[in-house]
């Protein structure tokens, strides 16, 4: 009887032993930059997409998600922190969270004090050196070791003006300036981007052995400007088939301040006119880049996942492809992001979860200060010390009919913006105490999803306009007043 009960103490101590050995989930956080969901499983079947087209077959696929600011710094941000943006915090793409909110516990470093391996791999925060202590390791082509050492005042400025021909190098050299996309004739790898995957590659091979489990990031560049991808990727799309927008024009009846001035198109590029619209060839030829870069990061996409199963990790992996924010290509005459339009804010988002493997694509509204719950939920951690305002999906990844909230809130400059499902609301307030209404627009996504009206004077949608409103300026007055 004796060794009977000292054999069901040693069996029952042997399982909690193990179970407590057992490693929690894996997350890889795949980071798109100015990726539009132009994509093929969007049903963009235009563009050439497979690999993330296959993640987006065991993963679940979000047709509504919204970045919560248009811009990369503050949306970035936003999403790490888990929680919105203020009129006097996360504003534009300067946003520091260690000097605009040092006391919040971000996403990594709550993974970190849980135990996860932390590592930074390309553009995760807009500032490389921005929260340094949240990860064990920091990392970014050139910005501390090779050929193109780079001083750290410069770090942020080291990711996307990788020209490879002599001539457009001198151009940047001498002018500070290059061309806004370039078809680069070489091979994969080369580009910044391609570092970048090969570094993550590395480092899944070197994780799969470690004690604990690991949030490793993939920051890629692509789809910023300029536009720069390899030959190949370009020849995958045929010049003269590449279509313009038919909402090329601003919305009838839109408040000026809504009109975005291109500045980072104009500003940051040569050959492009300081005035007036683009003709319509530089017009395709600047869509035809971008179209190469979304192939391009979708190649580099493929490889890191593939790495994943090779190395027998998919299956202890949950794996977020996500965008910082959307991108116009002429859209409302518009180039670039922050602006408080759809096309501005949608971005793709793809979730994969090994225990859930849920396919399905929802159409639930959803926005990206979601991922931080989502991520402890998925992974059995309790909340930080700070209010999250995002909400979990996990329930959206159990079952994808299912609507987890009825709006989503967006700032954008001076644009404060309520998403349902039926409509989009802005109002344009100035920074006084007292903030006095500028403008405002009202969009019917049920009848007009491209925004080519601005509804919010119509008499007909009066109490639509008023009940938005009413949300906006009750549910949202911190962020608004900044108080």
């Amino acid at each position: 009887m004796r060794l009977k009960f000292t054999f069901l103490i040693f069996f029952l101590a042997t399982i909690c032993f193990s179970q407590k050995n057992i490693k929690k989930p894996n997350v890889l956080l795949l980071y798109m930059d100015d990726l539009r969901p132009e994509l093929n499983s969007y049903g963009a079947t235009h563009i050439y997409s497979p690999n993330i087209d296959k993640l987006s077959k065991i993963g679940v696929q979000f047709n509504e998600a919204y970045a919560n600011v248009a811009v990369c710094g503050a949306s970035r941000a936003s999403m790490l922190t888990g929680i919105y943006p203020s009129r006097n915090y996360f504003v534009d793409y300067k946003t520091r969270v260690d000097v605009e909110k040092k006391e919040i516990v971000s996403l990594p470093k709550h993974l970190k004090n849980n135990g996860y391996t932390t590592i930074s791999n390309g553009k995760i925060y807009h500032f490389l050196d921005d929260k340094w202590e949240d990860w064990d390791e920091v990392w970014r082509p050139y910005a501390f070791e090779g050929p193109k050492e780079i001083k750290p005042i410069d770090w942020w400025e080291s990711l996307w003006k990788d020209y490879q021909t002599n001539e457009n190098k001198n151009l940047e050299n001498l002018t500070g300036k290059g061309p806004a996309f370039e078809k680069a004739v070489v091979d994969d790898s080369v580009l910044i981007d391609g570092l970048l995957t090969n570094k993550v590659i590395r480092d899944i091979k070197r994780l799969k052995n470690e004690s604990s489990p690991f949030f490793l990031t993939a920051g890629f560049i692509s789809n910023h400007l300029p536009f720069i991808a390899p030959k190949r990727f370009w020849d995958m799309y045929d010049y003269e088939s590449i279509k313009l927008p038919k909402n090329d024009i601003p919305p009838l009846n839109s408040p000026s301040i809504s009109i975005s001035n291109n500045s980072e198109l104009i500003n940051g590029y040569l050959g492009i006119p300081k005035k007036g619209d683009l003709s319509e060839d530089l017009s395709k030829k600047l869509k035809h880049g971008y179209y190469s870069t979304v192939s391009y990061v979708d190649h580099l996409v493929g490889k890191i996942i593939i790495t994943l199963e090779e190395e027998e990790l998919l299956e202890n992996t949950i794996i977020i492809f996500v965008s910082d924010h959307g991108f116009n290509l002429k859209e409302h005459s518009q180039w670039g992001k922050y602006t408080s339009h759809r096309i501005s804010g949608r971005v793709p988002l793809i979730i994969y979860d090994p225990k859930t493997k849920s396919s399905i694509n929802s159409n639930s509204l959803v926005e990206l200060v979601d991922i931080y719950p989502t991520v402890l939920d998925l992974l059995g951690l309790e909340s930080p010390d700070h209010v999250l305002d995002g909400k979990s999906l996990v329930n959206i990844l159990k079952d994808p009919m299912f609507e987890n909230k009825s709006h989503v809130f967006m700032k954008n400059a001076k644009g404060y913006t309520i998403k349902t499902t039926d409509f989009s609301y802005t109002e344009y307030l100035k920074l006084k105490d007292n903030r006095p209404l500028i403008g405002n627009m009202l969009f019917d996504h049920n009848n007009d999803k491209d925004e080519t009206i601005n509804l919010s004077n119509d008499i007909r949608y009066k109490n639509v306009v008023d009940s938005l409103s009413s949300l906006l300026q009750s549910r949202y007055r911190f962020n608004i007043n900044g108080l």
